[in-house]
């Protein structure tokens, strides 16, 4: 039973608030394939900045998403998804692949690597997963595992018409730049509600101008914590957001 439901509303036109982050961008080093397996096989101490969403469902439901490294250069791109319009959660949101854990699903990584192959045809053989961050609670109840993987190309992607509009990349350096990472806010049945937006815009050659790919809520919220992790030495306690 939904317990309440957030407002209709265009998170684009939510005011960011002005506040300046004095944290550095994850150092280049850390970003390439082999610093990033070490990362993982020999994890710092660490904690996330962001565990859970403010609830607006009483759901309960285990679910993985896989945050694919692309390993087209030197430094990684980040391979995410557009949602489709009609979906029931999230719809037209941007998203890793990922959805809700079946019964015959061993673990996370097996709920990961199920769906990035349904949603978006990203075989198994091209992943290889080098680990996991801390679960994300999101608004709507979903106890959602990342997946962290480097994805070696060349490889076929058949996006599913039924649950993604478009596959696209974004350089991870890109998305570890906490210049690029806008915190908005808004007030909702009394209380302040904060997330992570990070818009970027993609060229793309059949379109005069660049698309925007706005990044915001879990997504974000989940790249927000890679950062922390990647940082690792600076991280903050963890918090919930308001």
């Amino acid at each position: 039973m939904v317990v309440s439901t957030l407002p209709a509303f265009d998170p684009r036109t939510v005011p960011v608030l002005a506040v300046t982050d004095p944290m550095p961008n994850v150092p280049p080093e850390r970003l390439h394939a082999q610093a990033l397996r070490a990362r993982f096989a020999a994890a710092p101490r660490w904690q996330p900045e962001l565990v859970r969403e403010p609830q607006f469902s009483d759901r309960a439901q285990a679910a993985a998403v896989l945050l694919p490294l692309v390993l087209r250069s030197a430094v990684p791109t980040v391979l995410l998804t557009q949602r489709t319009t009609h979906l029931p959660t999230h719809a037209g949101q941007i998203a890793f692949p990922g959805g809700k854990m079946d019964p015959d699903d061993s673990s996370a990584q097996a709920t990961a690597l199920r769906e990035a192959h349904e949603e978006v045809g990203l075989h198994p053989r091209h992943v290889e997963v080098i680990g996991e961050l801390p679960v994300y609670v999101t608004g709507s109840g979903f106890h959602v595992t990342p997946v962290v993987a480097l994805v070696q190309p060349p490889f076929e992607l058949h996006p599913n018409p039924g649950e993604v509009d478009a596959v696209f990349e974004v350089p991870l350096d890109f998305l570890m730049n906490p210049a690029h990472h806008r915190r908005h806010a808004l007030s909702w049945q009394g209380h302040q509600r904060q997330w992570f937006s990070m818009p970027y815009l993609e060229t793309l050659p059949q379109c005069a101008s660049p698309v925007e790919r706005f990044i915001w809520g879990a997504t974000a919220g989940m790249l927000r914590n890679f950062y922390r992790f990647l940082l690792a030495e600076e991280a903050s306690a963890a918090q919930e957001m308001p």
